[in-house]
């Protein structure tokens, strides 16, 4: 019996336009409730973005935001595990020895931190995942702990910058997502160690959690529950990795099967 559902957003739950079928959500929402089951997003997005995104309903989720490096739910963290000042910004400075191209998003409590000179374009793709962002002249003046550091490269040259990361890897995870994309949150969190922490609280199994994902840092998703969903439109990994597939996220594939398993559920 399924008890707790968790979706990525971003090519996933979301479409191309990143938003999502909102008459078909509310009767999503109303037959988890009625079943019982738990809702979770599991997302690179802010968790103050995921509550923009889905408004009044969010109070009710768990969200798994920031790369799940925190969760969240009614407004309070309830879990988060940071990356250390001094060794977030020497891989910050190690990023901007790899390229000028290349935009750093350095995430704290207070916000996604980002030069002030990025451009309008690159801008986009920060506020369509956060919500709280902040400038600044040089990474160096931040003085906080960091959430998690994330990188958006428009020449898609991810895998490779990865690669140049290695010196890290023992210290935190490091995973392009996309090529376009790269996230690093403290070492050994990552989507799959967070779901746990949400079971734990919930006191839910493996056995009873449905996920669904697309991308590479969905792998450890794909492992912490029997009922794992790759969408029609995944990479390769998660589909190989994922015990099931279904529809793309242009035809609402997570809401859909979402529906078809809890109708048959007592």
């Amino acid at each position: 019996m399924i008890k707790l559902i968790i979706t990525d957003l971003d090519g996933t739950f979301l479409n191309r336009q990143g938003s999502f079928d909102q008459a078909l959500f509310q009767k999503i929402k109303a037959l988890m409730e009625e079943k019982n089951v738990a809702f979770a997003p599991c997302t690179g997005k802010q968790c103050e973005r995921v509550e923009a995104l889905f408004g009044e309903h969010a109070k009710d989720f768990w969200i798994l935001g920031d790369s799940a490096t925190r969760i969240k739910k009614n407004g309070q963290f309830v879990y988060e595990s940071l990356i250390k000042n001094d060794l977030g910004l020497s891989i910050i400075h190690k990023l901007e020895e790899i390229s000028k191209v290349q935009t750093i998003i350095a995430c704290t409590k207070d916000g996604a931190v980002v030069n002030e000179h990025l451009s309008e374009s690159e801008m986009r793709f920060v506020t369509g995942s956060y919500t709280n962002v902040l400038k600044v002249s040089n990474f160096a003046d931040i003085q906080d702990d960091f959430v998690k550091i994330t990188v958006h490269d428009p020449e898609a040259n991810c895998v490779q910058t990865r690669e140049m990361l290695s010196e890290f890897f023992e210290q935190v995870y490091v995973v392009a997502s996309e090529d376009t994309w790269i996230d690093i949150s403290n070492i050994g969190v990552h989507k799959g160690t967070t779901v746990k922490q949400l079971q734990n609280i919930l006191g839910v199994t493996e056995e009873e959690t449905m996920v669904f994902g697309d991308g590479r840092n969905d792998l450890e998703l794909m492992e912490s529950a029997q009922y794992s969903f790759a969408v029609r439109n995944a990479v390769q990994e998660v589909k190989d990795a994922a015990h099931f597939i279904t529809l793309s996220n242009e035809e609402s594939g997570v809401m859909h099967t979402i529906q078809k398993i809890l109708s048959l559920q007592p």
